[in-house]
């Protein structure tokens, strides 16, 4: 028995959890969305959420959506891995299907604010962050106002929360700048493939090829 195989038999294949955050409107989701459909070995974990479902989404694919009372039961339950209210609503990640994805392998994306990204670091530190800037505040504002969905005053309260939550950039290991969007694409995907390449994840997944290359 080869010296890899020992060691690749001691190691498992358990996958890595990214935290991906970024301010409303730096365009975090269609960046995700985007490289989800290039990388099906990833993950996106569906948060469940007490927000109002917007035209378009689908409960189940783009949140759970639940009640106030619903959502604080699951919390006395401890059913959350980090939760969190943002602008009046509750978000939370669940925690039993995030480990059991983790333990079979597969690489799991959290897309949720500085705040469920701090205490999910406290929680499992070897989780990898990304926090995704948009290119400038101009533009950032453009993007909100483009949206068509919020008034003014809500568009204004964005934008300082947006204000917040760029203070915290230097909390995460990764910052992707989305000016050009296949760009941005492109050095997001980077990164998920760099972290698939790491000897230690390379030896559980090529175990039979490097004996076979090693006989």
């Amino acid at each position: 028995m080869t010296r890899i195989q020992n060691t690749a038999d001691s190691l498992t294949a358990k996958g890595t959890l990214y935290v991906v955050s970024a301010p409303s409107g730096a365009g975090k989701t269609s960046l995700l969305k985007a490289v989800l459909a290039q990388m099906p070995e990833l993950q996106l974990s569906i948060s469940h959420t007490t927000r109002q479902q917007r035209p378009g989404e689908t409960n189940g694919v783009d949140y759970h959506f639940v009640s106030v009372d619903e959502f604080q039961h699951m919390l006395e339950k401890k059913n959350f891995l980090e939760h969190a209210e943002v602008f009046g609503n509750y978000y939370g990640t669940s925690r039993v299907w995030l480990e059991s994805q983790l333990e079979q392998g597969h690489d799991v994306i959290l897309e949720i604010d500085w705040q469920g990204a701090r205490q999910v670091r406290e929680l499992m530190p070897e989780c990898r962050s990304i926090f995704i800037l948009p290119p400038s505040k101009d533009e950032l504002l453009n993007r909100l106002t483009g949206r068509g969905q919020d008034s003014d005053e809500v568009i204004q309260s964005r934008m300082a929360a947006a204000n917040r939550e760029i203070k915290h950039y230097d909390e995460y290991d990764y910052i992707v700048i989305n000016d050009d969007f296949e760009h941005a694409c492109k050095e997001l995907a980077a990164i998920f493939t760099a972290r698939r390449l790491r000897r230690e994840s390379q030896q559980v997944r090529q175990q039979a090829l490097l004996n076979d290359l090693l006989q």
